[in-house]
Parts: C-alpha cells; structure tokens; sequence
C-alpha cells in the first residue's frame, strides 16, 4: 500500500467537549502521523467554499453554520493506506451507525455533529489539504516508536 496524505478536521463539537487530543491520539494510535496541524475559526465565506460540493444539497445551509459554531482543529495525516485508515479510525458518518471504538461513536451525537471529517479519495485530499495548509506548512519527519 502507498504513503498518502489525507485531511483532517476535528469539528467544533468535538473541540468543544475537549475531544482534541483524544481524536488527534486514536489517529496516531493508528499509525497514522500529524505532520500539519492548526486550529483557526472558519468564517462563513471558508465554509461555504470548502464544502461547495455540498451546495445543492438541504443539508448545505445548517452544514456551513455548524462549521462555523466554533474552532476546528485542522491536520494532515500521513501512512500507509491513509485516506482509508483515517474513514476507518472515523467511524460511520451517521453515529448510530459507527463502530464502537472509532472516533464518532466516542465524541459524536449527530450525523451532523460527528466530531470530525476525513477525506475520502486521493484526488479530494489532495484539494482538501491545499484548501487549508498551502505552501510548505507541512513537515516530513521520521517517527520513532
């Protein structure tokens, strides 16, 4: 399997519950490495042009006001099979129907308010990461164990 890089947001309600660490350490504990990382407060118009793809569905209003509620705690991450590895650490959008032991069955209560968000293909991460980290902001390490 080839070493991806993929988005990670942990969500206002997470930040919110102090979910930030917790999230950030099952993604490590994974095997997957931070190797960006920020927290900022998305204005209205950074929502609204993030989740475009989104526009023309219902949920697309209610969406950009949840992202907006709060801080977010943006992160790239890096592994193996990453972009996988990071939906499967997630859990099931829909929190009812997350696995125990992921993220969103730990810290979401919503679909909509499901702790965090991960990219879900190369050609998205990619976008997604440019999005919020563009330029050099991001490192390359090695990681002990």
């Amino acid at each position: 399997m080839a070493i991806e890089r993929t988005l990670s947001i942990v969500k206002p309600d997470a930040v919110k519950k102090g979910a930030i660490g917790g999230c950030l350490s099952m993604l490590e504990a994974a095997g997957l490495k931070i190797v960006a990382t920020r927290m900022l407060h998305l204005s209205k118009a950074q929502a609204q042009a993030f989740y475009a793809v989104h526009k023309e569905r219902p949920f697309y209003g209610s969406l950009v006001e949840f992202m907006t509620s709060g801080p977010v705690v943006v992160s790239v991450l890096e592994g193996e099979g990453a972009i996988a590895k990071n939906r499967e650490v997630m859990g099931a959008t829909d929190v009812s129907k997350a696995a125990e032991g992921t993220i969103r069955k730990k810290y979401g209560t919503s679909i909509e308010a499901n702790a965090v968000h991960g990219s879900d293909a190369p050609e998205t991460a990619a976008v997604e990461i440019a999005f919020f980290f563009p330029g050099a902001d991001i490192q390359d390490y090695a990681r002990s164990e």
